[in-house]
């Protein structure tokens, strides 16, 4: 499959540049307008300080671009006609000519496919409660398994099981490296009663535990996780109560599959004034400095 890489994410890959891929989710639906847009203008600016290519990805009228120009971001920040896009879907959306943000799983795949080896991301998908009923799990997980890449995340949230998730990403193979960190952490809270078994403190480690997993024929992906800044962080005890609201009523309103997190973000930030979505934008950010840097030291 033919994918279209931006002039400038090209050049930098043919001349060993660093650069980081980024999913388009966030901006299409995992914050809103403008917010959103300014999001990726700051992680463009973080990128090109650090002397990185940003690579966001999204499907455009059908065609995957690698690395998007100033109107296809402001398409994908306000387009009613943009869809959500994981792994499985890219192909029906090229062929039916739409518009698509990706996941974890697609643009992880999509970056791994044209030799982008660094991703950051907000937070990736998890096992859902009630799983053994409703076998509802991400497809990220299995997709992290399979795409052997270096994903920056700040964990999962706390609506998701985060036991059994933790759990399948070791079932998957998928290797669990903190940063400046000894425990799991839960996107809005920066840690949580879940111990890491390793954690580094430089971007060089991240980089040489990659590398030896390669050579020991690995595949998957090496997760590093990278708490929210204390500062913006909305307490475990606090935000799990609001959560819990917030799942009642997307359970009343019968919202199910790919539907669930974006209704739950903006609930959230409604009951908490945005001070979610301002914890959503600092970890995120946190994520895409760490991911330019971990760039840089390959």
């Amino acid at each position: 499959m033919k994918y279209t890489p931006s002039k400038q994410v090209k050049d930098a890959i043919n001349n060993n540049r660093p650069v980081l891929a980024l999913e388009s989710t966030i901006i299409a639906s995992g914050m809103p307008y403008p917010q959103n847009k300014e999001f990726y203008n700051k992680a463009a600016e973080i990128c090109y300080g650090l002397d990185v290519v940003p690579a966001a990805i999204a499907i455009i009228n059908g065609v995957v671009r690698v690395g998007l120009d100033h109107d296809q971001v402001e398409h994908i920040a306000t387009s009613a006609s943009v869809i959500k896009v994981s792994k499985r879907e890219i192909g029906v959306c090229i062929q039916g000519g739409l518009s698509g943000a990706t996941t974890v799983s697609s643009a992880s795949h999509i970056a791994n496919s044209i030799g982008i080896r660094v991703f950051s991301t907000g937070g990736i998908g998890g096992v859902h409660e009630n799983y053994q009923s409703t076998m509802d799990m991400s497809q990220d997980l299995y997709s992290l398994s399979e795409t052997p890449l270096i994903v920056v995340c700040s964990g999962v949230k706390s609506f998701l099981d985060v036991e059994k998730t933790i759990e399948s990403l070791e079932t998957f193979g998928v290797t669990l490296l903190g940063y400046k960190t000894n425990n799991f952490p839960l996107f809005y809270s920066s840690s949580s009663n879940f111990v890491l078994p390793f954690s580094v403190d430089k971007t060089e480690d991240v980089v040489c535990v990659f590398k030896r997993n390669l050579e020991s024929g690995l595949r998957s992906s090496l997760l590093v996780l990278n708490p929210v800044p204390k500062s913006d962080q909305i307490p475990e005890e606090i935000i799990n109560k609001i959560i819990s609201k917030s799942v009642s009523k997307m359970k009343s309103n019968k919202i199910v599959g790919k539907e669930t997190t974006p209704f739950l973000l903006k609930d959230i930030a409604k009951q908490t004034k945005n001070k979610s979505l301002e914890t959503n934008i600092s970890l995120a950010l946190n994520n895409v400095r760490l991911g330019a840097k971990i760039a840089k030291a390959f």
